[in-house]
């Protein structure tokens, strides 16, 4: 959600802001905007819509200049128009803002009876006219801002320049993502950096509760109170090519082929060991999980339908009880907490704001034994765990996550085999089979690509419906549930699932000629079962389209339409099957001609509640 771009440099930065501006169009936003400093002053130019619409402004307008900050907004405090786009001014000052202000009800309020006049309907204007106050009791820029800093309660990312002190920007982190880039030309400051490629990587990352002041020859770092801390700076390992299309039509295609890679990076520290090491997730490891009691996955969106499956894994192969969590609802019940419990946390990006939060909330309950699954090393939640497993996915640009799920899974699938064999249930030909069966998965997941014709077509025959109902069974059904959040994303066509056997439960009454069916068939033990919960779709003269396995007895027929797996893969079929099911709502939302990368609504990392 949201992006910030900022620079100070010897170099003209308006193409720098925009080009980072463009790397940040993946995490969702509704206008854009700049504000610089040059010859004539303060200048600012916002757009409603896309990036392209801000880079045509600047080109007729011939802006440039050395100092400046830029913004993509993601609509929470008033409708996307161009008054609430940032920057937000307030006398000779801009400010661009990430999150929400939770008190600016009451910060307006005052300021309004200070004599500020506010323009727009954002929270982001108050912390404008906030600095712009502090400015009348002190001179000095970066002493004003942290102090007006220091009065909004909520999560944030800020940037600021001043007309005043146009060799200087400050900017400050809580809560939201917030990164400095430094390079021989002057320094930066970006919300992702991937933003921040193109000029360096040199990298300071921002802590909660750091204000930073930027000149073209160095920055420094202190609390909101101006005590002074050091942060270390890393190189970043992003490779630019990482983030570019190459040969692909969108992000969320490329992501999808990426897929046998990323297994295959994730799963690389395995090499060719025969036997699972828990050191895998930490050197910690086996001191935090060996006593735990229980598990709980704390995730939102498609990092909790990677969760759903995790816990019949848990339970089946570790034989350990195992809770999945909504994030955002989780903090706020009153739950039964247990010390010997083990936290696990899932997240693409490490920045999302209700896992964070349920995260603290679930250490302030006594619960320390902690570990997350995430495919930022960099980020929030990697640093405020006590293990951390990296993902390898790479970069993940399309909203609609697809490569960062099935890393997770398989992720997962390490975290219950270690945990069984420290329970002593994972026996040294168990141990060896399911290492042999995690190396396969890469050459598994190439062959199952290779559907992607049959599923082309099947694409057309969804194009015109509105409605889709996905079932499964076991393991497969939190498959069904990403299968419809997937189409339902990218679509716009509305999709649920349901465990196969609760049809006759209601869903059932749903179900005629108009609503295709979508059933995740794996040859298990729930096979036979799901088949008479299909044949009660066919007798309601419903559609079929099955996903099966190859070894399966399943048959096509009129009404039911058959995509056979190359093969079953017990226990992990799950990463198997959720792929078609990615491949279909892309090629559908092609044949509607939605914005597939760029989903209307949605946004990638979201860093508010």
């Amino acid at each position: 959600m949201c992006g910030i771009v900022a620079a100070v440099a010897d170099r003209d930065i308006v193409p720098v802001l925009l080009e980072g501006l463009r790397k940040l169009e993946y995490r969702g936003y509704d206008s854009a905007g700049l504000a610089l400093i040059d010859a004539d002053g303060l200048r600012r130019l916002r757009a409603v819509g896309r990036v392209s619409g801000l880079a045509a402004q600047v080109e007729e307008s011939h802006v440039s200049g050395h100092i400046g900050i830029s913004h993509t907004r993601w609509a929470t405090h008033g409708v996307p128009c161009e008054r609430n786009a940032h920057p937000h001014i307030s006398g000779g000052l801009a400010v661009v803002h990430n999150g929400i202000i939770e008190n600016h009800e009451a910060l307006r309020l005052r300021l309004k009876g200070e004599g500020y006049e506010f323009t727009s309907d954002t929270d982001t204007e108050v912390v404008a006219h906030l600095i712009a106050s502090e400015l009348k009791k002190t001179a000095d820029f970066f002493t004003a801002a942290r102090t007006a800093i220091a009065q909004l309660q909520g999560a944030f990312a800020i940037a600021v320049l001043r007309q005043d002190n146009p060799d200087r920007l400050v900017v400050a982190r809580e809560g939201a993502p917030l990164l400095l880039g430094l390079a021989e030309d002057g320094n930066y400051a970006a919300s992702d950096v991937a933003a921040l490629l193109q000029v360096t990587r040199r990298i300071v990352y921002l802590e909660n509760g750091d204000c930073a002041e930027l000149t073209r020859d160095g920055f420094r770092i202190t609390r909101v109170d101006g005590t002074p801390v050091e942060r270390a700076e890393t190189e970043s390992q992003l490779s630019a090519d990482a983030v570019e299309l190459g040969q692909y039509r969108h992000y969320m295609q490329k992501e999808i082929f990426e897929q046998p890679v990323a297994l295959s990076n994730t799963l690389e520290m395995l090499g060719t060991a025969r036997s699972i090491q828990p050191g895998l997730f930490g050197a910690d490891t086996e001191s935090l999980l060996k006593d735990a009691r229980q598990v709980l996955i704390i995730a939102c969106g498609t990092s909790y339908h990677a969760g759903l499956v995790a816990r019949y894994w848990l339970e089946a192969i570790a034989g350990i009880p195992c809770n999945v969590e909504v994030a955002s609802e989780y903090r706020y019940r009153e739950s039964v907490s247990d010390p010997d419990t083990l936290v696990v946390t899932l997240s693409q990006s490490g920045e999302t704001a209700d896992t964070l939060a349920a995260l603290e909330h679930a250490k302030a309950q006594g619960m320390t034994r902690t570990l997350c699954i995430c495919n930022v090393p960099e980020s929030s939640l990697v640093r405020a765990n006590a293990l951390r497993f990296i993902t390898r996915a790479g970069p993940e640009i399309g909203v609609a996550s697809t490569k960062a799920f099935t890393t997770q899974l398989a992720a997962l699938y390490l975290l219950t085999l270690i945990l069984a064999k420290l329970r002593g249930r994972l026996s040294p030909a168990l141990e060896a089979s399911e290492l042999q069966a995690l190396r396969h998965l890469p050459s598994a997941l190439t062959k199952v690509l290779e559907l992607e014709p049959q599923i082309r077509e099947w694409s057309e025959r969804f194009a015109m419906k509105q409605d889709a109902l996905f079932l499964g069974r076991g393991r497969h059904y939190p498959i069904a549930l990403e299968g419809a959040l997937k189409l339902k994303e990218i679509t716009y066509i509305h999709a649920e699932a349901y465990p196969a056997g609760e049809l006759k439960h209601g869903p059932l009454a749903l179900v005629d000629k108009e609503m295709p069916v979508i059933a995740v068939a794996p040859n298990d033990i729930l096979l036979e079962k799901l088949k008479s919960n299909l044949q009660e779709v066919r007798a309601r003269g419903g559609e079929l389209y099955v996903f099966a396995d190859a070894d399966s007895e399943m048959m096509a027929s009129d009404g039911i339409h058959l995509m056979r797996l190359p093969e079953h893969y017990g226990q992990l079929s799950a990463l198997l099957h959720v792929v078609p099911l990615q491949l279909l709502a892309y090629h559908v939302a092609l044949v509607r001609g939605t914005d597939v990368d760029k989903p209307r609504n949605l946004a990638k990392s979201v860093t508010v509640e």
